[in-house]
């Protein structure tokens, strides 16, 4: 009896041994037939990456979430700031929203920074446009300008104190009265087809009512360079052809007559 009790014992403990490894065996992975690559084909060794593949990895490594979190919540604050200053109409912020308005309306004079670091430090700053050939001309001591295209006025200054209309032969080419960078070129209500040119002195030529435009926007463009075609004249033959010129020195417009001839 006692050797039954011992035997059955023993018949146990193989069970379970045979238990434990049927179930050490099905835990481990099965083992996959791959094919060879290429690289291995011709006795290479196949390279290993190590890189992990979680989401967290794939952020880009310069994009800080602290940092990105702190420009909105400044913006937000910024614009917080300001749409209480101009709705409070409160005497003390009146400063305070002349500043605002004069930064908001002041269109940046990339020639003249232009101008200004050439100047400084002997050629032009690389994110701003080229200028090959600089020009420092000055309205109040009244440089050599080019015509922007000879011809006869037909509106002086004094009608609308802002420009003059030219008449011109048909199909006239209109140039820049100097070299700047090209501030707006489409069409303007009023004026047509329209290019208007920053210069380094912090002046503004514009040229409107013309047929075509030949400058790109944000573009420098020299003294004396093609800016577009004079549109037909307003008359039954259109044999002639006109256009709009103005110079603007800050809020203020310059009779032209008095920097350049025409006639």
């Amino acid at each position: 009896m006692v050797r039954s009790r011992s035997d059955d014992i023993r018949r146990r403990i193989a069970k379970r041994r045979k238990e434990k490894e049927r179930m050490e065996n099905n835990s481990r992975p099965e083992r996959l037939f791959t094919l060879p690559s290429e690289d291995e084909k011709h006795g290479f060794s196949p390279i290993i990456s190590y890189e992990g593949g979680g989401p967290e990895e794939e952020i880009h490594p310069l994009f800080r979430k602290e940092v990105f979190l702190f420009k909105i919540l400044a913006s937000a604050c910024l614009f917080l700031v300001i749409a209480i200053l101009f709705r409070n109409h409160t005497a003390a912020f009146d400063s305070a929203r002349n500043v605002v308005k004069q930064t908001m309306e002041t269109e940046f004079q990339f020639a003249a920074v232009s101008n200004w670091y050439e100047d400084k430090f002997g050629k032009p700053l690389a994110l701003l446009p080229f200028t090959p050939n600089k020009q420092t001309a000055n309205v109040s001591s009244n440089p050599q300008y080019a015509v922007p295209a000879s011809g006869r006025i037909l509106e002086n200054f004094q009608k609308n104190g802002q420009g003059i209309m030219i008449e011109t032969s048909k199909g006239t080419k209109v140039e820049a009265m100097n070299g700047g960078i090209v501030q707006f070129a489409g069409v303007k209500a009023g004026l047509g087809k329209t290019v208007i040119i920053q210069h380094s002195d912090q002046t503004e030529s514009w040229y409107g009512n013309l047929e075509s435009i030949n400058v790109s926007l944000y573009k420098y463009i020299d003294k004396g360079k093609e800016v577009g075609t004079v549109s037909p004249s307003t008359d039954k033959a259109k044999a002639k052809g006109e256009f709009y010129f103005a110079i603007k020195k800050g809020n203020h417009f310059i009779d032209p007559i008095q920097v350049i001839q025409f006639e």
